[in-house]
């Protein structure tokens, strides 16, 4: 009979929750009586975690957007932290969110409590010497990507690439006709085959949307002012996004072609010709969907400065650094015009030639991130569960 199991875990906002459900489930598979608490979304709860807390107080963007929080996140990880060290878990797993798990990591750690924290900081792109304390507050590091898992390995941290969920999930060759049936029977639009499509994706939180919502509905004048056949499809997270987003479309774009969408994002990328968004995760989804993308982001002027002076690497899109070069646009800050971001979306509706040769590439960089990811991850985590925590890791780059 299996000992009984029992693991703290946090995400702190959608993505974060998406790779946690999956993580549940895997270990579950070998101890299925095991007991999840600590943060998540609807994802992890489904799968069986207990929330201390809502994701969504976790959830803020910036390095000065965080201020007026700040209180009330110090306070909710000194209580996460009272609660593991009174009933030590057999392990914990902070998941992404670096600024809010890697300090709880590291009390947890010296208190005795093995740790984990799945989904590295870029600590490879900036603030670099990050790298100092990660390897105080985890036993293991579990990367998406591969050359986080080189950059672990230099620094002498015990890392394991597993591989991204999403490149498991998403089939190596789309099918956008389902695409397009699920937005026609789920959402009752009527959408030709034939008419191109472009996919507004200005983030998933207020801050981004404040930023990059109005310059993205001016690009979309400019765009259908050259292409009057094309019509436009904004997907949203929540109701208060929705909300968010109608206020905007009113003051900029109420006579355009704009249909908004709850939820289905990964559908709407599916069935568009071209994409526009924020950077971030979203830009994994667009390349393994094979579809060329428009890459932006804005932020305060005083979080651009601060960050500009700290980054380290020269992209900031996932396709970009996977792949090590610019397969595609992107536009920061001030680049971010409505101008620019049309332009780059037009010539992508345009050239055939130029989408094909991008969607090759896109399918060589999804077959090297295709390793079962939360099969993996929950191998790692249950073998440092299950063994010595002085054993080493090992990388795997393969």
């Amino acid at each position: 009979m299996k000992r009984s199991v029992r693991i703290g875990i946090v995400a702190g906002e959608a993505s974060g929750d998406i790779l946690g459900a999956g993580l549940i489930q895997e270990i579950k598979q070998r101890y299925p009586h095991a007991v999840f608490e600590g943060i998540g979304g609807s994802g992890m709860i489904a799968q069986g975690l207990h929330s201390l807390f809502p994701i969504e107080r976790l959830s803020v963007m910036g390095l000065f957007e965080v201020l007026p929080r700040l209180i009330e996140l110090i306070g909710i990880r000194r209580k996460l932290r009272n609660h593991f060290i009174a009933r030590p878990p057999d392990l914990f797993i902070g998941i992404d969110s670096p600024d809010f798990t890697l300090g709880l990591e590291a009390k947890l750690r010296q208190y005795g409590i093995k740790t984990v924290h799945y989904v590295s900081p870029s600590v490879w792109a900036w603030r670099q010497r990050r790298i100092f304390k990660i390897a105080r507050s985890v036993d293991l590091m579990l990367t998406l990507f591969p050359f986080e898992a080189r950059f672990y390995h230099q620094h002498s941290v015990p890392v394991r690439f597993v591989g991204h969920p999403l490149a498991d999930i998403i089939p190596l060759v789309p099918d956008r006709d389902a695409a397009l049936a699920v937005l026609r029977d789920k959402h009752e639009l009527s959408i030709a085959s034939d008419r191109p499509l472009v996919a507004l994706l200005p983030g998933s939180r207020s801050g981004e949307i404040h930023y990059l919502g109005s310059v993205f509905l001016q690009a979309a004048r400019k765009v259908f002012q050259m292409t009057p056949a094309v019509r436009f499809l904004l997907p949203y997270v929540n109701q208060s996004r929705k909300k968010q987003i109608v206020e905007l479309i009113k003051q900029e774009a109420n006579d355009l072609p704009i249909d908004l969408i709850d939820g289905d994002s990964r559908t709407v990328m599916a069935a568009c010709d071209v994409i526009l968004l924020a950077s971030g995760t979203a830009t994994l989804e667009a390349m393994l969907l094979k579809k060329p993308m428009v890459v932006a982001y804005r932020m305060s002027l005083i979080t651009y400065y601060i960050m500009s002076k700290l980054m380290k690497s020269p992209f900031i899109a996932l396709p970009n650094l996977l792949a090590n070069k610019p397969l595609v646009p992107e536009l920061i800050q001030a680049q971010a015009s409505p101008e620019n971001l049309a332009k780059e979306v037009l010539l992508r509706l345009n050239d055939q030639r130029l989408r094909q040769e991008l969607g090759g590439q896109f399918v060589r960089i999804h077959e090297s991130l295709r390793k079962g990811a939360s099969r993996e991850a929950a191998a790692a985590v249950l073998q440092l569960i299950e063994t010595d925590p002085s054993s080493e890791s090992v990388v795997d780059m393969s």
